[in-house]
């Protein structure tokens, strides 16, 4: 139909039909140019003055121009609005209302105090809105309502003190809140009610005392938790219970957080734990137990001082464990035993001596060892890291020696296959203290037996008694500092032979002493004459015969015990007639059909004539008492 009102058709028909075609597809092509210019100019974006759009990436950008009011005139269609450092002080209800594709929606940075009820009211696409660094101290019920898609809500570094009931509760796709940094001093238990998909929740540095754990069994869809930089002084019994989705949990720098209870972590299924910069002194063990499927546990900075043998191995698919910075002085002997998958130990920083070869399951899964930072003595109790190093990773902090004073400084890396039987050597155990000790003392005696070992290492003294049991640093028989043992106020039942037993790596030696202990005479432990107390002086049975002391026999009782006696018994009987006349007085003054006076007959005995005529004289009496 174009061609048709063309004036030089006729001119066309007429140059043939070849002709006519090659001028129509170019008159096309010419009218698709306009349409297409056309339709760009009705798209152009209106941008509002002072900020800088992207039509491409849907992009309004309104960062630090000082606005104090969010800008009118938004393109519609806009996916991401950022309104960064600007003055805005308070949202409207309905403020961003039009704007139905934003995808991302940036606050921070401003001044904000209040925000009303509904105001991202009509987001139904929003995906991220960020609120961090401004003055909110309150969240009102229904600021968040009408956000069905939102994914993250950062409301972090704000002044917000308390979380109500039902503050979240339209955000049923929220998958990661961040509300750390805020004044935060309670959480309402429903306070999280309506996020079952949130999967990540930090909270961090705030004024929390105790663990919500009401509040946080709401979510129980969590994978994620931090608690960090928190007033809280203990974990309690189910602090998290119904979180049986949480794999990851983070609890530091609480620096008055010293205890776990028993039963603190029960229902979890963790995978990563980590309890750095707080206050425990010793690893929890109990309340670890249960953790099967843990495979990251890290106590750094506590000041925790050894790691026991045995007490581990519960924990089946553990495979990493960092102790970094805690003072850390003895890994016992089959510490990780019973953890096939275990890879990687961090103990860098403490003060270890050395660290033995029987510490571990199996050498074969070790993979990375950090020791660097420890005062290490390099003997042959370190010789295995020495032969292993080709197949472990020291994640570039090689161990550096200590002690002995000719390998002082030497990373491990600087020794050669060839010098490590010359350098890395210990030497047995010895007993110095040889001369025998023989003991014999009353009973009651203090006993103190001297045991001084030698070698290199420094050997470890241990006391036997004579039951072969392990002798304790405290008790009635106890082992000293120095290595003597210390047996006070005897019994004869402590008689005996103990060992003294010195070990190292390379060896033991022992020595023993023995002791006798001899009981009181028989008489004098067992009396079998009277006792007699303190002023008493009872006469025998059978005063002896011939004594010249009969007639000055003391008498049974000292006259002050006679005299307390008849005094207590004197006020007992004051105190039972004063108790009958305070009786009488309140009978007689309640109310009631009462006598008030009381009429006695009474026959007074027989009186017997002087003359004793034999006859009797019986006279009736009677008279009247008045009740007061």
């Amino acid at each position: 139909m174009y061609f048709e009102s063309l004036p030089f058709l006729p001119l066309l028909l007429q140059a043939g039909p070849q002709m006519c075609v090659e001028v129509a597809v170019r008159y096309s092509a010419l009218l698709f140019w306009v349409a297409g210019l056309v339709s760009t100019a009705e798209h152009t974006w209106s941008c509002p003055q002072r900020c800088i759009c992207d039509s491409e990436m849907l992009l309004v950008n309104c960062t630090g121009r000082l606005l104090t009011s969010v800008p009118d005139a938004i393109p519609r269609n806009a996916q991401h609005l950022s309104l960064v450092r600007n003055r805005l002080k308070s949202l409207a209800r309905r403020q961003f209302s039009g704007l139905g594709q934003l995808r991302e929606l940036d606050l921070s940075d401003n001044v904000l105090t209040m925000i009303e009820a509904e105001a991202f009211l009509g987001l139904q696409k929003l995906l991220t809105l960020r609120i961090c660094r401004n003055r909110l101290k309150i969240i009102p019920v229904g600021v968040f309502a009408g956000l069905p898609s939102l994914r993250l809500l950062d409301i972090s570094e704000n002044e917000i003190l308390v979380f109500l009931d039902y503050s979240f509760r339209e955000m049923v796709s929220l998958q990661q809140l961040e509300a750390s940094e805020n004044d935060l001093v309670f959480i309402s238990n429903r306070a999280f009610t309506g996020l079952l998909n949130l999967q990540q929740l930090h909270l961090d540095r705030c004024n929390l005392t105790s663990v919500p754990s009401e509040a946080l069994s709401q979510l129980t869809g969590l994978v994620q938790l931090r608690l960090c930089r928190l007033s809280i002084t203990a974990l309690p019994n189910n602090s998290f219970q119904r979180l049986s989705r949480l794999r990851e949990l983070t609890v530091s720098h609480c620096p008055w957080l010293g205890t776990l209870a028993t039963n603190s972590l029960i229902g979890l299924n963790l995978t990563s734990l980590s309890l750095t910069h707080c206050n425990l002194s010793t690893i929890p063990y109990t309340p670890l137990h249960h953790l099967v499927y843990l495979q990251y546990l890290d106590l750094s900075y506590n000041p925790i001082t050894s790691i026991k043998g045995h007490l581990l191995g519960d924990l089946l698919r553990l495979q990493e464990f960092h102790l970094m910075g805690a003072g850390l002085l003895q890994v016992d002997s089959g510490a990780f035993q019973g953890l096939a998958y275990f890879r990687l130990l961090n103990i860098s920083s403490n003060r270890l001596v050395t660290l033995e070869e029987p510490v571990f399951h199996s050498l074969g899964s070790l993979q990375v060892l950090r020791l660097d930072g420890n005062p290490l003595s390099c003997d042959c109790r370190l010789l295995w890291v020495l032969r292993r190093q080709l197949h472990l990773d020291f994640d570039g902090r090689p161990p550096v020696c200590a002690a002995p004073e000719q390998v002082q400084g030497r990373t491990f890396w600087d020794f050669t296959e060839s010098e490590l039987p010359g350098l890395f050597t210990c030497r047995q155990a010895r007993i110095l203290t040889r001369k025998p000790q023989d003991v014999r003392v009353d009973e009651g005696h203090t006993v103190l037996f001297s045991c001084r070992a030698d070698g290199d290492p420094v050997p470890s003294i241990t006391w036997l008694n004579p039951q072969r049991s392990i002798l304790s640093p405290t008790g009635r028989i106890r082992v000293l500092s120095n290595g003597s043992l210390e047996v006070r106020y005897a019994q004869v039942q402590d008689s005996g032979y103990y060992l003294c037993l010195a070990s190292n790596a390379a060896g033991n030696d022992s020595v023993s002493v023995s002791l006798r202990v001899r009981g009181f005479p028989y008489s004098s432990r067992n009396r079998t004459y009277p006792f007699f107390l303190e002023g008493w002086s009872l006469p025998s049975a059978q005063p002896p015969i011939n004594s010249s002391s009969q007639g000055t026999q003391p008498f049974p009782f000292e006259i002050k015990t006679l005299v307390i006696a008849v005094t207590m018994g004197f006020l007992s009987f004051l105190s039972s007639v004063a108790i009958c006349f305070v009786f009488m007085f309140l009978w007689s003054q309640s109310k009631g059909q009462i006598k008030h006076t009381a009429t006695i007959d009474f026959v007074p005995r027989s009186s017997v004539g002087a003359s004793g005529g034999g006859g009797t004289n019986t006279e009736m009496g009677r008279f009247t008492m008045k009740l007061i």
